[in-house]
């Protein structure tokens, strides 16, 4: 299936790694033009490398620094984009996981910076790239957000918290700019085998006292596909989103947990 996004140009969020970098590297294999972002510079080169590579000797992708949490890197994010490749049509909204823990071990610095880096990196990144996709009546964007906006998960309370807000955000905005062509959508991720994922598995499991590969197996038991997902896995969903055979999706949370979230409604 052609997607018809050869030559769109998409900026990918926090793409240095996990998430991100598996739908650089889908969209760079459907031909779009793709500007990864993040704040670690050897990672960031190293994805880009490695997602030129993997996509052809005719891959435009381009790495740019930039720390989500502040609005002068993302303004100049979507400048450099727009000046590199002349428009932006894509935007996946994407950023490193809030602090995790319950509620009494978490201060105000680790609320305030998981709203800086969930909620309100996903707020400006929206605000600077929409005049540009009202110019040319064109947009995608799409949201990661996290199983937890669905379903909440006790150590992830800041992410249960805020994750939501995008939900309703992308909701409205699906709904103000659908008729300028511009759809907003979210995808909801259960467990994928990311660095992070890794992390707090480890993390979970020592506080149990079991090893990491029991704690895995255990939570693979819980999901009805019995195991974790895989990053391409959710950029396939991603891709598809962005692209132009998504025309009559708009306003959707689409879950990829491999059957985990039990709700009717979400």
């Amino acid at each position: 299936m052609d997607l018809g996004i050869r030559d769109r140009v998409a900026i990918v969020c926090a793409a240095s790694r996990g998430l991100g970098k598996a739908a650089a590297a889908g969209l760079a294999r459907e031909g779009a033009r793709v500007v990864l972002c993040s704040r670690e510079q050897a990672r960031l080169e190293s994805a880009a490398s490695e997602i030129r590579a993997a996509a052809g000797s005719d891959a435009a992708v381009l790495a740019c620094l930039a720390d989500l949490s502040r609005d002068a890197d993302i303004v100049r994010l979507v400048d450099t984009a727009v000046q590199h490749f002349g428009r932006l049509d894509i935007l996946i909204n994407n950023a490193g996981g809030p602090p995790v823990g319950t509620f009494p071990g978490l201060d105000d610095g680790a609320w305030q910076q998981g709203v800086e880096l969930t909620l309100l990196s996903t707020i400006r990144c929206i605000r600077a790239v929409l005049p540009h996709m009202l110019r040319q009546r064109w947009g995608r964007i799409v949201n990661i957000t996290s199983i937890a906006a669905r379903q909440p998960v006790n150590d992830l309370i800041i992410s249960s918290t805020l994750r939501p807000g995008i939900l309703g955000l992308s909701k409205i905005l699906a709904n103000q700019y659908g008729r300028e062509g511009i759809l907003v959508n979210c995808v909801t991720p259960g467990f994928i085998l990311t660095d992070r994922q890794k992390e707090i598995s480890a993390s979970r499991a020592a506080t149990r006292g079991i090893p990491v590969e029991q704690y895995i197996a255990e939570l693979s038991g819980e999901i009805p596909l019995q195991r974790l997902g895989r990053p391409e896995e959710l950029a396939d969903v991603i891709v598809f989103l962005a692209s132009e055979r998504a025309g009559y999706v708009t306003g959707a949370a689409i879950g990829v947990d491999g059957g985990l979230s039990k709700g009717l409604l979400s």
